[in-house]
């Protein structure tokens, strides 16, 4: 299923959603579902690339000895290009650091685009100009980041994506591989989660990523299929989308002003579920409870204080830096490459926060995160 294609179906049920509270019949407790139809998604399906290429597990990308003395001898360089910044980007930036050290190859060049595609663009100039071997990307925009990535195609530089690919590039070809998470198990493990805090049943909001992102809008999309297939006594009464992290706030106090009988809200990403977190908090809810992925100082703490995070679905960041950074070395090589490839996930609470955040960040909780799971 193409990224742009996994998109629509959210996207389109949101379109025939808004008509949903004259067409939808009230589920048992008197609640409108928002969406008409339910998604048509099997999430007993393996996870595929945007090219049709089935997920394998990240831990089978290995060298030998031997080409690891290859490379260590070849004096090499690369360059990290990520799409944003934080806790997650920290990881994966830190893990694909230690695999290169490991390897013998220097990082020259560290970029954050800010979630912005000419930012990004710009980026990938001032890196090339350092001529390293490999570029390691997530790349903010699929379109735009086609004709932004092209020097370092056209350069014969190794590329290696995060999560995201670029339009009508091709493993194998343009780049390397893509490595990314579980997308449709942290979707799914997401709607547990909601249905635990819940008590089992209740009215739900979604907080979606509205833009053509492959990996978000996987688990935005596995979510809400898992709500409708596996917890049926959870109603979704409305979902809206967002582009920028700071719209969240606006965008989650108008869902609880609409919808006063809302007592959970699932948003696509961490630190988009701050801007929800303060709505919530400005609303004087302390009754709704909110689910997410990733892990961030804020919500980490806001969940060990016992606040409106209940939980959390968590990829493990480190662990794709360093099997992008083994791909990179692939490229050197010419060593084929499974195109798509994934790691694990962590549901993450209260009750196992510090464990899960030193196995998906391989790094300790922070201090005040510590003290106030003590207290």
């Amino acid at each position: 299923m193409s990224a742009l294609s996994v998109l629509a179906l959210l996207v389109a049920g949101c379109a025939t959603g808004d008509r949903a509270e004259d067409a939808a019949e009230p589920e048992a407790g008197g609640a409108t579902p928002f969406f008409d139809e339910p998604i048509d998604l099997d999430l007993s399906g393996t996870e595929m690339d945007p090219y049709g290429n089935p997920a394998t597990p990240a831990d089978e990308i290995q060298l030998s000895e031997e080409e690891i003395e290859r490379i260590r001898a070849g004096g090499h360089t690369a360059a990290h290009l990520w799409a944003g910044a934080g806790e997650w980007y920290n990881a994966i930036d830190a893990g694909a650091t230690d695999r290169f050290s490991e390897l013998g190859i220097e990082v020259v060049a560290r970029a954050d685009a800010q979630f912005d595609a000419a930012t990004q663009a710009n980026d990938v100039e001032t890196a090339m100009a350092l001529a390293p071997d490999i570029v390691l990307s997530l790349i903010v925009d699929p379109v735009s980041g086609a004709e932004g990535f092209r020097p370092v195609v056209d350069s014969g530089t190794v590329l290696v994506l995060a999560d995201n690919h670029a339009e009508g590039y091709r493993p194998g070809e343009e780049y390397v591989g893509i490595v990314t998470g579980n997308h449709f198990g942290m979707g799914a493990a997401a709607a547990d989660l909601m249905s635990d805090a819940l008590g089992g049943s209740g009215q739900v909001g979604m907080i979606f990523h509205d833009a053509d992102f492959f990996v978000t809008n996987n688990r935005d999309n596995a979510f809400r299929a898992a709500v409708e297939q596996n917890h049926p006594e959870l109603v979704i009464v409305d979902a809206k989308g967002f582009t920028e992290e700071g719209a969240t706030f606006d965008v989650a106090s108008a869902m609880i002003s609409q919808h006063p009988d809302i007592e959970g809200i699932y948003v696509a990403w961490d630190v988009a579920a701050e801007g929800v977190v303060e709505a919530i908090r400005a609303s004087g809810r302390e009754d709704i409870a909110v689910v997410t992925h990733d892990l961030g100082v804020n919500n980490a703490l806001d969940m060990a204080q016992g606040g409106a995070v209940h939980g959390t679905v968590a990829d493990l960041p480190y662990q794709v830096g360093r099997a992008m950074a083994t791909l990179g070395a692939y490229g050197l090589l010419d060593k084929e490459a499974p195109p798509f490839s994934t790691v694990g996930f962590i549901t993450v609470t209260r009750e196992n926060l510090a464990e899960a955040w030193e196995e998906s960040l391989s790094r300790e909780l922070p201090p005040e995160v510590r003290q106030a799971l003590d207290q």
